[in-house]
């Protein structure tokens, strides 16, 4: 009996904002346990919320990217449920009327392109953190830190259009990188900013209704999100097949055991009584407000990777690459812009430039070296001033002295050798140091030509072009004293 997945995703993003949701709290991580926190976001009597304005413009900036319809009235409403990490004993949330509605991704699959829905895009606030310690029930305790709540978060709903695990991980991925090319959510996941629930479900065929679902919580990457979910359909197939019935209920993934574990009854579950929340007003956005925002909106990814694949003729590892955040393509698209050629600015900055940061320990927007420098040393290369290798020397150099390349070359005395009579005496000079070596090239064993190029280029200190090296070595080596050919 042949199965078919049926999964819809609930993703919880945390707003890069400053201050939290409707406090000035900070909302940094990693701050001694409850150290920022406040009245108003420990719920305490008489506190009142405040609604932090550039959260609400994350939030459009979000949806307009996942190609949502803002709403031009969204309401705040109280979430009631009791939870130690919950201060107030609700969590402020939008329920009725969210602030964005009706979007859509289109993922590429085998198949041909996937539309994934997306219900609605709303503001809430994060809870607290609970701290579990100790194994045993003599010694195991729980403390609370109230840092997170109050943090601005954006729930993301999808409809149920995702047909596999590895679809709702693509799905997954492809958020995330645009949540982050956004600016809207760093996207750090072991920290808990960026948090993933799926609702799954198996049906016998496509025709038929979508079947019982459950709902596999917290899962906080995207390999945790596919495993969870390969072992969730599995174990419900297994249940049909064998005459049972799916419960629905909520479940967590235990990754040491490789299994999802029954966490409570979904059918039992108490209604959360939403209701209108008092102490905030409607969230009035105007259209001026949502085009100011529309107007400041970068290029997405997928966009950005179609552009450069077709406006530098580049292959689609180096578009990949060029595009793994915004920071890098801008700097790749300002080293172009600055002359240097595409596919040679490719090449330095996922070869160099990369091994130059992470040892670093920086990100491109922290270059030591602006796109301006790096394309005028490409253009040494590029007009044969200095070899490939002493660019890689020179670029070592930027970067501890924080010259320019053409200063180096010059107080350096780099420039290449590109004179013919030149060359062609220290070719002489190592042909006769190397008598061996070019009796075995003339017998057929050209592998020997590298070992003498190698001898030429260290004769001059790798300043020699390398093309011209190789062009009158050759010549030399087919040919006597007198210019008689002596092979081929």
């Amino acid at each position: 009996m042949a199965f078919e997945p049926v999964i819809g995703l609930e993703i919880h993003a945390q707003l890069l904002t400053v201050s939290k949701i409707f406090c000035g709290c900070s909302t940094a991580f990693g701050a001694p346990p409850n150290t920022h926190v406040c009245p108003v976001c420990l719920g305490l009597p008489g506190a009142l919320p405040v609604l932090n304005r550039t959260a609400v413009d994350f939030a459009i900036r979000a949806a307009l990217a996942l190609g949502c319809t803002i709403q031009n009235t969204s309401i705040f409403a109280r979430k009631n449920y009791f939870y130690p990490d919950l201060p107030k004993g609700y969590q402020i949330s939008q329920y009725e009327q969210p602030l964005a509605i009706d979007g859509a991704v289109e993922l590429a699959g085998r198949d041909g392109p996937r539309r994934v829905g997306i219900i609605r895009v709303h503001l809430e606030e994060d809870a607290g953190k609970s701290l579990h310690e100790g194994f045993s029930d003599s010694d195991r305790k729980t403390s609370i830190d109230y840092n997170r709540s109050g943090v601005p978060l954006i729930e993301i709903v999808t409809h149920p259009d995702l047909r596999s695990a590895a679809a709702a991980a693509e799905f997954f991925t492809r958020l995330r990188e645009t949540l982050v090319w956004l600016g809207v959510n760093d996207g750090n996941m072991e920290e808990g900013s960026l948090r993933c629930d799926a609702n799954v479900s198996v049906r016998e065929d496509a025709s038929r209704p979508f079947g019982t679902k459950a709902e596999v919580k917290n899962l906080n990457s995207f390999r945790f999100l596919q495993k969870a979910l390969e072992h969730e359909i599995e174990r419900q197939m297994t249940v049909l097949k064998e005459g049972g019935r799916v419960v629905q209920e909520t479940r967590l993934w235990d990754a040491a055991a490789g299994r999802t574990l029954s966490m409570r009854s979904k059918e039992e579950a108490h209604d959360y009584r939403y209701f209108p929340e008092p102490d905030l007003p409607p969230a009035v956005v105007d259209a001026a407000r949502i085009a100011a925002i529309r107007a400041t909106m970068p290029e997405l990814p997928e966009a950005r990777r179609r552009r450069l694949a077709e406006q530098h003729a580049l292959p689609d590892y180096d578009v990949a690459q060029l595009t793994q955040s915004r920071a890098l393509a801008d700097y790749f698209e300002a080293t172009v812009a600055a002359g240097a050629p595409a596919k040679p600015a490719s090449n330095w900055i996922m070869g160099e430039v990369a091994r130059t940061l992470k040892a670093l320990g920086r990100g491109i927007e922290d270059s030591p070296v602006p796109p301006d420098r790096l394309a005028a040393l490409i253009a040494l290369v590029d007009r044969g001033t200095i070899s490939g290798s002493i660019a890689k020397d020179v670029f070592e150099k930027m970067l501890a002295s924080g010259r320019t390349a053409d200063d180096i070359v010059a107080a350096d005395g780099l420039t290449q050798i590109d004179d013919e009579p030149q060359i062609v005496a220290l070719i002489g000079e190592v042909l006769g140091r190397h008598a061996d070596a070019v009796a075995q090239y003339r017998s057929g064993r050209t592998a020997t030509l590298g070992f003498l190029v190698g001898q030429v280029m260290k004769a001059t200190a790798g300043k020699a072009n390398p093309k011209r090296v190789n062009d009158l070595l050759k010549k030399a080596l087919v040919e006597d004293a007198s210019g008689n050919r002596v092979i081929g």
